[in-house]
């Protein structure tokens, strides 16, 4: 069964403060380094078939992705579709914030010069598209954000608008998805 593999970047000190990163560049912190490259071993060990990763083009995710392909030697490409969501005026903000938390319920929200989640997932599932399309052929894994992961989940799973809101995952999990 065709399938692809989704993680999240590696802990940056944003995650550690509570902050919102979205379309923000962020570096990972040493853990999150490690958690990459503990995340490569798991790869190695699981003997998950890999074909590709494709990463974010923001600097938390590719060098989630570089640490993996260096542990694991699969071959590495940035997809500028996987950037996190502009957050717009909430970038850097509490993530638990009040305003935010009801905000992020309107999925036409701009939140004052960011990216709507209607627009996000029209991005994303065009991607999951093109490689469903392909996934007889290739597997990928998909290193991204918390954003991305909430619609990746979304297109192969039926949420309610809270679900999808509160939806997230650990940094570097690793989530198997079936077409």
């Amino acid at each position: 069964m065709a399938k692809v593999y989704f993680t999240r970047h590696g802990q940056t000190l944003w995650n550690v403060e509570n902050r919102i990163c979205g379309a923000t560049d962020i570096a990972l912190t040493e853990l999150g380094h490690e958690q990459a490259r503990a995340l490569g071993k798991k790869i190695l060990d699981e003997e998950l078939c890999i074909d590709e990763i494709m990463y974010s083009p923001l600097v938390r995710a590719r060098d989630t992705a570089l640490e993996i392909a260096g542990i694991t030697g699969i071959p590495v490409r940035e997809e500028m579709r996987l950037k996190e969501q502009n957050f717009g005026k909430y970038e850097a903000t509490p993530r638990n914030g009040a305003e935010f938390q009801e905000a992020k319920r309107s999925f036409i929200n701009h939140f004052e010069g960011g990216e709507t989640m209607l627009h996000l997932a029209q991005r994303i599932y065009n991607l999951l598209d093109e490689i469903r399309a392909e996934s007889e052929e290739k597997t990928y894994l998909l290193v991204a954000h918390n954003g991305i992961a909430r619609v990746v989940h979304s297109y192969f799973y039926d949420m309610e608008n809270e679900e999808y809101s509160a939806f997230g995952i650990r940094n570097c999990e690793i989530r198997e998805y079936r077409f």
